[in-house]
């Protein structure tokens, strides 16, 4: 239990387990009055050197006087921060606030502080610092300090070089012997790149340690074959690991040293040697012993395939955050719990560290998987298409994250997005913990490689094992913002399989445009059709008829892939009697060498019950073992000796293809393709139209466009204007006037409506305002409800609007039920509706869609993330169904959609800048063939999170 200062609550909020440089993880939180034991203990560890660079001068040792000033802090103008792992200090820094002269000060006034850092020399060059910083800074901002101050002497260059790194705005002066450096602390578009490439290389590097070990003890090994343990033990030496593997089972007799021919050992604690990686396969109740000898040993991380933790309800719950925070404190990465296990197939590491009873053959797709057993169903279909073949749509990594308790898909996607083996990534998932950062992470892969995923759990709640944050966005808008980032997003692990494999092994089409040929015209218009649907712009199928041989596809395909008119070719085939596996060889050989000879462009196969087809396509351009390569490795020993995977197969030479003597094909031409067969028309078409739309993505991402700057724009009012309103409570919905006031200060202007009460209130509102008038009703259930007659518009005079009145309060009720307003008529348009809404878990949300019950009905909206560009603007208007009716649909007059997008863009600014923005929804606006009414405005307020995916770098809670 920590303990409060004189001023301020003990802030619990600012404690964060990070990962550092190295991929080890650590923990920084405030230090207290309780820490001056740790706090000496970890100063007598500190180098001579580095005890003078931080206090100038010899300091051996700290006095009395030193360690309470220290540790005695109001977390306030006084805060020091403490990295540990573990019980120990690794590294410290603290700011104190000051004012005019550098004296220490006091006080919101006071927006200086001067901050200093000590990090301990074994932990150097491990990227503490600049975690140290990053949270310092936040905790400053916080509390009102807009600047550090640091003084640092010239030879300190790694201090230096951490302010300097760090990418904030700085200047630099040089006095007595010092260096002063001071910097502002609002984070730039530098300082962000900076901490996010940080953040990428270290738990790029913390998901590295895991997949690519040096030595690997599984724990929980059973004596007698089977079991969970020893199947895994089996598998990893089977596998033909590379490194070294050990079994560890606390239960071996006495003077037991192997297990099956595996060095054998009663606990972790006895290996004479490093362990990176621990397979945990005890029952949980075990758990945490093997978690504290193997922090005791330096174990670099865990997969713990383990069950009985929070999929089996709270006491679980409970269980599971017990091992992250144990994990952790010996700075230990964990896969799991309830794991199904991982697998690196890369010739230099080849680990199966799973369940998964064969090693998948090498290839450059990564998969993840939330699920073990869809992870099982897609490592099964990944090796089943292609005839069971893989070639290059092997595997790289897969990754069971089990209950997601610490490593998630969002470190994968950090490794996948460096890994030089991985060119596609496939995952599913059932929950995201961190959507914001999710949509970033997969926005920056995207960009390089293709991300397909299938999310489970659509419709209810997800696993019990997996603590996420709840959405209130529905479905098809958080697949709809996954879209924007670049996601290629599938509903079935069959699609996602076929997408994957596409991607995998075809260039992307450089548009939307699908030459179809083949030997069935039946065939060729189902794929016509299917292309039509998915909004492809197919050429009529060309029929070569049923007695087309192999070289009359050759040369058709040939002519396909030459005509510029074209970005993909479809080719379409049924079986020929009589010819068996010749023919479909045959036939496959001569697709190859045609699409080999135009690379550029994707083919792909539609075959019908020609299970030959596709593993002939598959063959003629393999990965997969030549004759003399050898199948699994011997059941001795856990460390490989003599044979080496031969780096092109994945496979070991000296023995036969598959294990029984039948010669493998041959080996593939330099930079050939293998073409991807599919059984149905719909599933190949599906493929290429999402390679299509992702196609597009990519060079639509090479000039994302920019967020404009308005000059009429009054961000500092507008700050002014929400913090004097949000000093009257913590979330409140604003007044009209207030709403009017907030919005004018972005430009948007909001047509004024008048409270009319009684008939004669109606009239002298209209005087007022000026005629003509529309006269409404806003009770809840008629706003914005046109269409049930609440509204009345053109209304030229007094005698008009009186009788609308009287209409409106005949029809619905006495005006205390109807709550009537009139306001002046705005030019005739297209009634539409933008909306702003900060979500718990995806973030800032812009919405747009035509106004009325039709749209609502349809759920006809499109959605961007905030910051909008102009770029995003323009598509989002173009993005919904109803598009057509603002650009001129059957002889009506074009409207003024720049004018749209500036409005949408100017509310993007707004919620952007203003946190506290948490809703806003502007509806009607009219948008008239020239300028934009908007004619009803609401705006939400709430304090902001105190931190958010731009705050500092931080791994997931355990509380």
């Amino acid at each position: 239990m920590q303990t409060s200062s004189e001023r301020h609550e003990y802030p619990a909020h600012w404690e964060a387990d990070v990962v550092l440089r190295d991929g080890g993880t650590a923990r920084i939180r405030p230090i207290t009055v309780d820490d001056a034991e740790r706090l000496v203990s970890f100063y007598e560890q500190v180098s001579d050197e580095s005890k003078y660079y931080r206090f100038f001068a010899p300091y051996p040792r700290l006095s009395a006087k030193d360690v309470h000033r220290f540790t005695h802090h109001d977390f306030v103008d006084r805060v020091g921060l403490a990295a540990a792992v573990g019980d120990d200090f690794i590294g410290t820094v603290r700011y104190d606030r000051i004012g005019a002269g550098g004296r220490p000060a006091t006080g919101a006034e006071a927006d200086e502080a001067e901050v200093a850092f000590l990090v301990q020399d074994a932990h150097q060059g491990r990227g503490v610092a600049s975690a140290l910083l990053e949270h310092i800074a936040a905790v400053a901002r916080e509390r009102g300090i807009r600047r550090f101050a640091a003084e640092v002497l010239p030879a300190n260059t790694k201090m230096i070089k951490v302010f300097t790194d760090a990418g904030y705005r700085q200047k630099r002066s040089f006095e007595d012997g010092v260096v002063r450096l001071e910097f502002d602390l609002e984070p730039t578009d530098r300082s962000l790149a900076v901490q996010y490439a940080r953040e990428q290389r270290a738990e790029a590097r913390s998901v590295q340690r895991l997949l690519a070990p040096g030595a690997v003890a599984v724990i929980g090994t059973g004596r007698a074959p089977g079991g969970v343990g020893r199947s895994i033990l089996d598998n990893i030496r089977d596998g033909g690991f590379t490194g070294r593997l050990y079994a560890v089972n606390g239960a071996l007799p006495e003077g037991q040293k192997e297990l099956d021919g595996v060095p054998a050992f009663r606990s972790v604690r006895d290996i004479d040697g490093p362990v990176d990686l621990a397979v945990v396969a005890v029952p949980a109740e075990r758990v945490p012993e093997v978690v504290a000898e193997c922090g005791e040993h330096d174990v670099q991380g865990l997969v713990v395939i383990s069950a009985g933790y929070a999929e089996s309800g709270p006491e679980g719950r409970e269980r599971q955050r017990a091992l992250v925070r144990q994990a952790r404190s010996h700075g230990m990465r964990i896969i799991g719990p309830n794991s199904f296990g991982v697998i690196n197939t890369s010739p230099e590491v080849r680990l199966n560290a799973s369940l998964a009873p064969d090693m998948p053959r090498a290839g450059r797709i990564g998969l993840f998987a939330q699920s073990g057993a869809i992870g099982v169903a897609l490592l099964s279909r990944l090796h089943r298409r292609g005839g069971g073949v893989t070639g290059v749509t092997g595997l790289s990594t897969f990754v069971s994250s089990g209950n997601r308790a610490d490593v998630s898909g969002n470190d994968v996607l950090q490794y996948w997005y460096e890994d030089a083996d991985t060119d596609v990534a496939l995952m599913y998932l059932e929950s995201i913990g961190n959507p914001r950062k999710f949509t970033r992470l997969a926005r920056r892969t995207a960009a390089a490689k293709p991300l397909v995923v299938v999310q489970g759990a659509r419709h209810g709640a997800g696993p019990r094992g997996h603590a996420v944050r709840a959405t209130q966005l529905p479905h098809a808008t958080v697949s709809a913002l996954l879209r924007q980032a670049g996601v290629i997003r599938v509903d079935t692990i069959t699609e996602l399989v076929d997408a994957g494999l596409l991607l995998a092994r075809q260039p992307l089409p450089a548009g939307p445009r699908v030459a179809i040929l083949g030997n069935s015209e039946s065939l060729g218009l189902l794929t016509y059709d299917a292309c039509l649907a998915e909004g492809l712009r197919p050429h009529p199928p060309q029929d070569l008829t049923t007695a087309a041989s192999a070289a009359d596809f050759h040369a058709a395909l040939s002519r396909a892939l030459a005509d510029d008119s074209s970005d993909a070719v479809v080719v379409t085939a049924i079986p020929s009697v009589g010819e068996g596996s010749d023919g479909d060889a045959a036939l496959a050989e001569a697709l190859r060498s045609a699409a080999a000879e135009q690379p550029t462009k994707p083919v792909l196969v539609v075959h019908v019950e020609l299970g030959g087809l596709a593993e002939a396509l598959s063959a003629a351009t393999s990965t997969a073992p030549q004759p003399g390569a050898s199948g699994p490795a011997p059941k001795t020993g856990g460390t490989r000796t003599g044979e080496r995977a031969d780096p092109r197969t994945g496979a070991d030479e000296g023995a036969e293809a598959d294990g029984k003597g039948t010669p493998g094909p041959v080996p593939p031409p330099e930079g050939a393709h293998p073409i991807p067969a599919y059984p149905a028309a719909e599933r190949a078409v599906r493929a290429l139209a999402q390679a299509v739309a992702y196609g597009q993505w990519r060079r639509d991402a090479a000039d994302p466009g920019k967020v404009p700057e308005y000059d009429d724009i009054d961000e500092r009012g507008a700050a002014a204007l929400i913090k004097g309103l949000l000093a009257r409570g913590q979330g409140l919905t604003l007044t009209t006037d207030a709403t009017c006031e907030l919005l004018a200060a972005y430009g948007v202007h909001v047509h004024r409506a008048l409270p009319a009460p009684t008939p004669d209130t109606a009239a002298a509102a209209a005087r007022t305002l000026g005629y003509p008038v529309a006269l409404k009703a806003t009770a809840p259930h008629l706003r914005h409800r046109a269409d049930l007659g609440g509204v009345r518009l053109d209304l030229a005079d007094e005698e008009q609007l009186r009788r609308a009145y009287a209409e409106l309060t005949e029809l619905f009720g006495s005006p205390e039920e109807l709550r009537p307003v009139v306001q002046r008529m705005a030019p005739r348009g297209v009634d539409t509706v933008v909306r702003a809404v900060i979500d718990p878990a995806a973030g800032a949300v812009l919405s747009f869609g035509l106004a009325g019950a039709a749209s609502q009905l349809l759920g006809d909206m499109a959605h961007r993330l905030i910051p909008v560009t102009d770029r995003d603007a323009t598509s989002l208007v173009r993005s919904i169904r109803t598009a057509p009716l603002l650009f001129g649909w059957r002889g009506s007059a074009p409207v003024d959609t720049p004018a749209l997008e500036e409005l949408m863009l100017r509310v993007s600014r707004l919620v952007h800048d203003h946190p506290e923005v948490v809703a806003v929804t502007l509806e009607p606006v009219v948008v008239a063939p020239h300028g934009i009414s908007v004619l009803g405005a609401s705006v939400r307020l709430a304090p902001p999170p105190a931190r958010d995916d731009q705050g500092p770098r931080t791994l997931p809670p355990t509380y």
